[in-house]
């Protein structure tokens, strides 16, 4: 396999960064190993290594490298063919009972099983099979894989180990002088029955070098350096949600007690907290001082290699407000740095400067963002529970630092609240603030901006501005080749574009795919248009349950039944695959975030896409999520952050942009269609809205993709307050406003609830409707004949539009 230039130089950038991804949860100075020799390599992702999720996550990548094709190409002698060898075989039992049993259940729900199949992944099966294996070094990758359209289940072999995953683990503990059990895994599993295990990495999902990633780092060719973005302990003591598996509603009853500030608030006991990761060489950390630029804090730190390797270490800063009248977590993370990497014995300074008016708390009585007067304690430290006082920050009254409006309906309950407030010493020499009103600046928001109609689009009838507010649709494609992301005809193999029939106006493509983009890896062009090569650009996830004749006709209305004709040119699309969201913000390296970035980036410019729809930042809420790994944290300031690094390496290329999704409170993905998230004004300003906000103001991504769920009984994506008012109007954000893909064939037959309804998007000032279909416009032009949206709001947003195609295709 050759490998194009682009290629070449793409992957030698991501691979020499894969270790700031991963985390060392635990050690015990026998890794790394001195050279590579025999080792003993056994679990599920040796072999099926996992380089990301599935559904929209996916990647055509030209190859990929698993565990075992790696450490054979450093040198390793696997002594252990036989039982990876029995194991392919046990699985291959498990794998044919569970398709049954998708399509037996699918039927039984009166589902489409495509839809009720994706995203689920099979529990990790139980078996028996002698643990041998010459050498004195053995390695146990456990894999989970999930994707978009279900959710984790709280099993064995799934979120929990399986009987056999524990067992062999904790034997191969005991078996051998060096043992590493490697977590190939997207989201947190809980691994309270193995805390005996000496040496354990959180590998994640790295892309198509995920294999080389781990022999770099046996062989310490890398170090980790990676902090977890997310609290990982055992499932029952993370912040009880019982009605996640409700088809109609979900409550978030937490309120902003979302990870680590639940954990550190309440004080649960987390087996790794969020922050945390270890190194091959140890670090000291020490306070270089405090200071003051009106309410703008830094806080600078020496940091010094105490070890014998190089490496790089990440300082984490707190804060925890005074609870006053409204109750606040015990810290909010206001920010962190990453060193260079550092020599043994060398040092560097870092220094973390924060805004206080950023962590000001929402309250819903005065409709305002408020810093209540008292003692602000700034914390430094190396993961949330292992800081320690450096500041007192003493606001001596009230401030007001936004004036705002409630506009996201009532939950129907009070959030949970914390009393513990602060009760522990704090030093008496430790540096002391005073701050007061006249530190801070109170800001108005203008709720009533004047949006500006292109003369143009004045011109067009109205039918035609409202064909510029739907997606683009072909009548010959839509339904099951909008659900698998290829019904761009600009782009093969592209999720979607802008209208082609508004005569002289350009159309925007957009593909699909956060850890990477998601094109045809080979296509040729013909009089009927592009095709893709081989299997039509169908996601790998979705073949085992395509019905014959399904997989036949999409691949005939594809092009990709008969394949090319003789002579005919077949072009070339490889993608580069990054690490998935949660492994980038792992990382906390907002410029490496930017060089992944830059790399999509490139390869947009190179294949005509305009719109890359990435990246997600929703919150990890709980770890039952299916579509976590896309996503960066539990924390809205890391989530916000690595999102707007990733689009400023990306809008580095003219005619290039980002779309940041899925905005907001889609933290599950059972019907995710129509599920209603009942949330407080306060806890989605302060964490679910707050990291799109944080992106927004850092790099302005050109575009927004709204959620499929409801809020307070009302679509994300018809909720003008979230569109307008916040969005618009308090984060500044001057881009265009997207729906996620509404396909009618994908909804939940079970939901109370319809899907969003073009019309009531128009009018909520959503610009698109996607990826649309002559139904959603015929809603539209319906809508504005009944009134429920007005003809101005379809002619601004398709203003909106215009003015993007136009920015980005005439560059």
């Amino acid at each position: 396999m050759e490998l194009m230039e682009y290629e070449k130089k793409h992957t030698e950038a991501v691979k020499g960064s894969l270790a700031e991804c991963t985390v060392l949860l635990k050690k015990d100075g026998k890794f790394p190993l001195e050279a590579a020799g025999k080792i003993a390599a056994f679990g599920s992702g040796v072999r099926l290594t996992v380089k990301g999720g599935t559904g929209s996550g996916e990647v055509n990548s030209h190859y990929s490298v698993n565990i075992e094709e790696g450490l054979e190409q450093a040198g390793f002698e696997i002594t252990t063919k036989a039982w990876l060898d029995a194991y392919d075989a046990k699985r291959a039992e498990a794998k044919t009972d569970f398709i049954k049993r998708m399509k037996a259940e699918a039927k039984a729900n009166h589902q489409n099983v495509m839809v009720y199949a994706m995203g689920k992944s099979m529990p990790e099966p139980n078996y028996q099979i002698p643990l041998e294996g010459q050498g004195d070094v053995a390695i146990y990758v456990l894999s989970r894989i999930s994707g978009e359209g279900n959710d984790r289940p709280v099993e064995e072999g799934e979120i929990k180990l399986s009987a056999t995953e524990k067992r062999d683990i904790l034997a191969l503990n005991e078996k051998y002088d060096k043992f590493m059990l490697v977590l190939n895994v997207g989201g947190v599993v809980d691994l309270s029955d193995v805390t005996e295990v000496k040496n354990i990495l959180v590998l994640s999902q790295l892309g198509v070098d995920t294999g080389t990633a781990l022999v770099d780092i046996l062989l310490g060719r890398q170090n980790p350096s990676g902090k977890l973005a997310t609290t990982w302990a055992a499932w029952d003591q993370y912040a009880p949600m019982d009605d996640f598996e409700d088809i109609n509603d979900t409550r978030y009853q937490e309120g902003i007690y979302v990870g680590y500030r639940y954990f550190d608030s309440f004080h649960k006991k987390a087996l790794f907290p969020f922050g945390y990761g270890l190194s091959y060489t140890e670090f000291a950390h020490k306070l270089s001082g405090v200071s003051a630029d009106g309410e703008k804090i830094t806080v600078r730190a020496q940091v010094t290699n105490t070890g014998q390797r190089a490496g790089k270490q990440v300082v984490q800063v707190y804060v925890s407000a005074p609870s006053v009248k409204l109750d606040k977590a015990y810290q909010d993370l206001c920010g962190f740095a990453k060193t260079k990497e550092l020599a043994s014995g060398e040092s560097q300074e870092v220094a973390i400067t924060f805004a206080l008016s950023d962590f000001a708390s929402y309250d819903e009585a005065s409709a305002s963002y408020i810093l209540e007067a008292g003692n602000y304690i700034v914390r430094m430290g190396v993961s949330s529970q292992d800081t320690a006082p450096v500041a007192l920050l003493r606001l001596q009254e009230d401030v007001t630092t936004l004036v705002a409006k409630n506009v996201l309906g009532d939950p129907g309950f009070t959030d949970l609240r914390a009393e513990a407030g602060q009760t522990e010493n704090i030093p008496a020499d430790i540096c002391v603030i005073t701050l007061s009103a006249d530190d801070f600046t109170t800001e108005q928001v203008d709720y009533q901006p004047k949006y500006e109609i292109l003369p143009e689009v004045e011109a067009l009838s109205i039918d035609e501005a409202a064909l510029m507010n739907i997606g683009g649709h072909d009548p010959n494609k839509g339904g099951l080749v909008s659900i698998i992301g290829s019904a761009g005809s600009q782009v093969c193999g592209a999720a979607g574009e802008t209208t082609t029939h508004v005569k002289d106006f350009p159309s925007l493509v957009m593909a699909d795919g956060p850890a990477g983009l998601r094109l045809a890896r080979e296509y040729y062009r013909d009089e009927k248009g592009l095709h893709a090569v081989g299997q039509a650009g169908i996601p790998e996830s979705f073949m085992d349950y395509m019905p014959k004749p399904i997989l036949f006709f999409s691949k005939l209305i594809m092009g990709g039944n008969k394949g090319p004709k003789a002579g005919t040119e077949v072009k070339t699309q490889y993608c580069t695959a990054i690490p998935i969201g949660t492994a980038i913000a792992q990382s906390f390296n907002t410029d490496l975030a930017e060089k992944y970035g830059d790399i999509v980036g490139y390869e947009m410019e190179m294949f005509g896409v305009h719109l890359w729809l990435a990246p997600a930042l929703n919150i990890h809420r709980s770890i039952r999520c299916g579509r976590n790994f896309e996503y960066y944290s539990e924390d809205p300031l890391v989530s916000g952050l690595m999102a707007a690094g990733i689009t400023n390496g990306v809008q580095k290329h003219p005619g290039c942009g980002t779309t940041i999704k899925h905005y907001a409170a889609n933290n599950k993905e059972l019907n995710r269609y129509a599920n209603n998230s009942h949330v407080s004004e306060r806890a989605m300003r302060e964490i679910y809205t707050k990291g799109f906000g944080i992106c927004v103001k850092k790099s302005q991504p050109h575009a927004v993709m709204t959620s499929y769920n409801l809020l307070n009984g009302v679509h994300t994506a018809e909720n003008r307050g979230l569109i307008e008012d916040i969005l618009r109007c308090e984060y500044g954000y001057e881009g265009i406003v997207m729906t996620d893909w509404v396909v009618p064939m994908t909804a939940d037959k079970r939901s109370a609830n319809r899907n969003s309804l073009a019309r009531f998007v128009a009018a909520a000032g959503g610009d698109l409707f996607m990826p649309g279909g002559k139904s959603d416009y015929e809603d539209l032009k319906k809508g504005i004949q009944e009134g429920d949206v007005s003809e101005e709001q379809v002619r601004i947003n398709a203003t909106r539009v215009l003015k993007m195609a136009r920015k980005l295709v005439e560059k």
